[in-house]
């Protein structure tokens, strides 16, 4: 009785996704159907390691989640800590992952582990990834080596920050990286080894604000200004722009971009997958000096999305006058 007094707490979420996927009707494909109940069932291991308490938060597909509903997830998750949980896990599909699990890194303020995993195939399908996936993260969920390390995607046996994670195969088993960062950590034989040492953290409020849009437009050969040029009109508070290579777009972009950034937040990112924008390598018209100039902020290393992602939170909290400072700490 006494060892199982002594099994760490784990409130494991379940939000849907390819995880949690089947077949109801022959030739129509996968589907959300399992509930956290029926995950469970997948892995009784489980129980030998963790006291298990599993809800199910979604049924959805990661492409259907709103920022409304991930604020009520991150409401639970908060609670779950706040009532002792030595960790939280969250399953959910792998389309957003990356998006989600930034949203909740910036408002995440414990040092309990937030982690997320999903899965790239179905329970249906020979090899699923998804039992595997959810019990490595519920071993890096218990690792006291992950306290203080705020939101972090486990996905085939690697630990990454959510900040620096994306997707970079639609349907390959090893379909996320941290492009340059690397993974923070390894599974090696069911133990967390993790390659860096926690970084400090600040975490933001939970916003006020719930109705705020963020347009993300992407720079390509040849582009209109028309949707630029409509972003204000159509009653969008901030701009995301995806930009060529280190964060350039063409001359009429340049133009468009600096009358909208009179009215709005504007960043430019790069559309590339890796690596940073520049500050001060081009000086042609819509170089990153020239959008500079013109009052667009760089990117860095954060991909379009989570850019997307910060200014929407930022905005909600009334805090959009600090983009400038978390984005030169990215």
């Amino acid at each position: 009785m006494n060892e199982v007094l002594q099994l760490p707490r784990i409130a494991i979420g379940a939000l849907g996704g390819t995880v949690s996927m089947k077949v109801k009707t022959p030739g129509e494909g996968v589907t959300p159907s399992l509930s956290s109940d029926a995950l469970l069932a997948s892995l009784p291991q489980l129980a030998d390691l963790a006291l298990i308490t599993a809800q199910t938060l979604h049924l959805l597909p990661s492409a259907s989640l709103t920022f409304v509903q991930l604020i009520d997830v991150l409401l639970w998750a908060k609670s779950q800590a706040e009532q002792g949980m030595q960790g939280v896990v969250l399953t959910q599909g792998t389309d957003t992952l990356e998006e989600v699990a930034y949203f909740l890194d910036l408002l995440w303020p414990y040092s309990t582990p937030l982690i997320i995993t999903g899965a790239m195939r179905s329970p249906s399908q020979a090899g699923a990834d998804g039992p595997a996936n959810l019990l490595a993260a519920v071993q890096v969920a218990m690792a006291e080596e992950s306290q203080g390390r705020g939101v972090l995607v486990v996905l085939n046996d690697q630990i990454h920050a959510a900040e620096h994670v994306r997707k970079v195969d639609s349907m390959a088993m090893a379909a996320f990286s941290s492009a340059y960062f690397g993974p923070d950590g390894l599974l090696v034989e069911g133990r967390v080894r993790y390659l860096n040492a926690p970084k400090p953290r600040v975490s933001l409020p939970v916003p006020e604000r719930l109705d705020q849009r963020v347009a993300l437009l992407e720079a390509s050969l040849g582009a209109d200004t028309s949707l630029l040029e409509d972003v204000a009109g159509l009653g969008y508070e901030g701009l995301v722009i995806a930009g060529f290579g280190a964060g350039h777009v063409s001359q009429e972009w340049a133009r468009c971009v600096q009358q909208t950034s009179q009215r709005m937040p504007v960043i430019v990112a790069s559309r590339t997958g890796a690596g940073a924008t520049a500050l001060h390598a081009y000086g042609f018209s819509g170089g990153e000096i020239d959008l500079q100039r013109k009052g667009a902020l760089m990117a860095g290393f954060l991909c379009p999305r989570k850019c997307r992602v910060l200014l929407w939170v930022l905005i909600g909290c009334g805090r959009e006058g600090e983009l400038s400072r978390w984005l030169s700490q990215r």
